[in-house]
């Protein structure tokens, strides 16, 4: 068990992933990724359920976004089933180049000539690349974001981007 002094203030983790039913008896247990870094399972890696870290010994990847994972901590289907239901968390992993959904919605958004268009008001998923959906209506592909700096999202769009909702 997890000592007090040993459980992360909430803010800082994410959450990454939710722990489902278990997968045969010797522990194992599924689990639905929810997030794209898929090292979240790389043996090794350590996974907070909300009581305990959890540290991966062996995953192996399922349809979707699923894997089978074996956690050191569980070693039967009885310690596997009490999991069932719990979510993953994790702190965050460092990329400098990484944009991150949580720090792009409430900054504001400012283009190459330091016009202030609007704030991020959502991250929309879409397969080509994800659009910052602006608090003035208008759309921008993450493909234009310069850098994220001091809660500011720099863009530099093509001439008339921000003309098609005026």
């Amino acid at each position: 068990m997890t000592d007090s002094s040993d459980v992360p203030p909430a803010e800082a983790l994410l959450e990454v992933g939710r722990i489902g039913r278990p997968h045969g008896v010797q522990g194992a247990v599924h689990v639905l990724l929810t997030s794209d870094r898929r090292e979240r399972v790389a043996e090794g890696s350590r996974l907070f359920d909300g009581r305990d870290w959890l540290t991966v010994s062996s995953s192996r990847p399922q349809p979707g976004s699923r894997y089978v994972v074996r956690f050191e901590e569980v070693s039967d289907r009885t310690a596997a089933e009490r999991l069932t239901g719990r979510t993953l968390s994790a702190p965050t992993i460092t990329d400098a180049n990484a944009l991150w959904s949580h720090e792009l919605i409430g900054a504001r958004v400012v283009d190459a000539a330091g016009i202030d268009r609007g704030a991020c008001v959502a991250v929309i998923d879409n397969p080509a690349h994800d659009i910052l959906e602006l608090d003035t209506g208008h759309l921008v592909p993450v493909t234009f974001v310069e850098r994220l700096e001091d809660g500011v999202i720099h863009v530099d769009v093509p001439e008339g981007l921000f003309d098609l909702l005026d």
